[in-house]
């Protein structure tokens, strides 16, 4: 468990907080680039607890700029967004996405030349990649530091991006998809009053790709190995599966706040999230998907859209169907014969599952075991960071090569550590400078 101050370090994540400042020292994706549209209107966005504006220019940029008008205030959501710039619909001044004032018709020319550099507004250093807008506290921040993705890198054909609300605290949503001891139960299907695999069994030999769920079933108590490497944290979930060997679940954790999902042998999808807070209580899950040899088919594409894997059902918003409001769609019945927790969906169960600890879990109150591993490394690497933000720059952020890794499942003999698991599974990409 975390004591009181401990918890407020690692969730509250405004300007003067330490989690607040550790976070600024990332690049973050803010929105969707399909968003955005030249001319088009303005988003509202709310990040860390600072309000913004995102719009994009004639020309195609992007500005992520403060809503304040600099003249009286006015905000500039109600602004037009015509001819490289959003301008103010009160008076009529104008800036463009570096936050520049360029237009300030109230005023004769010498003397709206003098008042024009007094008057820009805040503006983030704002880069498009991987089909996202990403933004930087740092108003110099260089592309060269934005993290290096495998799926950002890939031909647009090869991936599925998209983003879903979380009614919760950024951590607490981490945790979960860390941990990945929950596949034993959160995610089982159940039968005749037991927990039963997503898949049915194959008879004997089924291979891996099959036989993983029935032995997530086999075995709730997965022994955890946790080491760490130049972008983060490398995570090994062991179950004991057939034939003497040990079934991997691979986890990869990236600062400040990227993960890479297991449940992927090779020639399988691969999965990631980035966690954004969009304050205290609330975050952005931005979500991706992707094949690193082939193109995504359009029934794979339909699937994500409509659902699956870590993507919700969402409206035209971006906000679950199943939510907070509703209960997360359980149904009692499901839950008696048929699914284990009676909500249908991989995302919507851990949705509701971290919402249910509440907006910020309370972490005096937790008993944590020895699968709990991965949340206890997490929570020490965001704290250790909190510590020393004053000091140096936090974990990773000056590494974006190392976020260039890989996750996914692995099978060994019962003796193998898992230094060779990852090598033999990965090699280099693994991990950067994988170490204990």
């Amino acid at each position: 468990m975390l004591t009181a101050q401990d918890n407020d370090l690692l969730t509250l994540t405004g300007p003067d907080q330490p989690m607040g400042q550790v976070f600024r020292h990332y690049w973050l994706p803010v929105l969707l680039s399909k968003e955005l549209s030249p001319d088009g209107p303005p988003q509202r966005l709310r990040l860390l607890g600072e309000d913004f504006i995102a719009f994009r220019d004639t020309n195609g940029a992007v500005g992520v700029v403060e809503p304040r008008c600099s003249h009286r205030g006015a905000n500039l959501f109600f602004g037009r967004n015509e001819e490289c710039g959003i301008r103010c619909v009160y008076h009529g001044w104008k800036f463009n996405v570096r936050g520049e004032c360029v237009d300030l018709p109230t005023s004769e020319s010498a003397i709206a030349s003098y008042i024009k550099p007094k008057a820009a507004i805040r503006a983030l250093a704002v880069q498009e990649y991987g089909d996202l807008i990403w933004v930087h506290f740092g108003p110099n921040a260089s592309k060269d530091s934005l993290p290096i993705f495998e799926f950002a890198q890939l031909p647009q054909e090869q991936r599925f991006v998209s983003k879903k609300f979380q009614q919760c605290n950024w951590a607490q949503a981490v945790e979960g998809g860390i941990d990945t001891a929950h596949f034993s139960y959160l995610h089982a299907n159940y039968a005749d009053g037991e927990k039963v695999p997503l898949m049915p069994q194959q008879g004997d030999n089924e291979p891996p790709a099959n036989a993983r769920y029935r032995w997530l079933i086999e075995d709730g108590a997965p022994e955890f190995t946790v080491l760490q490497h130049d972008a983060g944290l490398v995570l090994g979930a062991a179950r004991v599966a057939d034939n003497n060997q040990l079934y991997w679940r691979i986890t990869q954790f990236m600062m400040q706040c990227h993960s890479l999902a297991p449940n992927i042998f090779p020639g399988d999808i691969h999965q990631g999230n980035t966690w954004v807070p969009v304050d205290d209580a609330t975050s952005w899950i931005f979500c991706y998907a992707y094949h690193p040899d082939r193109s995504l088919t359009t029934e794979e594409r339909d699937r994500f859209a409509k659902g699956g894997g870590i993507f919700s059902a969402v409206d035209e918003h971006y906000f679950p169907y199943a939510n907070r409001e509703n209960d997360y769609q359980i149904d009692r019945e499901l839950q008696k014969q048929g699914n284990f927790t009676g909500i249908r969906g991989i995302s919507e169960q851990g949705a509701a599952i971290a919402d249910s600890q509440g907006l910020i879990a309370d972490r005096t109150r937790e008993l944590l075991g020895q699968t709990d591993l991965g949340v206890v490394r997490f929570r020490r690497m965001m704290l250790d960071a909190t510590r020393t933000i004053e000091q140096k720059s936090p974990h990773g952020s000056a590494a974006p090569a190392a976020n260039n890794i890989r996750s996914g499942d692995a099978m060994s003999s019962a003796d193998a550590p898992f230094e060779e698991v990852l090598k033999e599974r990965f090699g280099s990409i693994g991990g950067v400078g994988v170490r204990a």
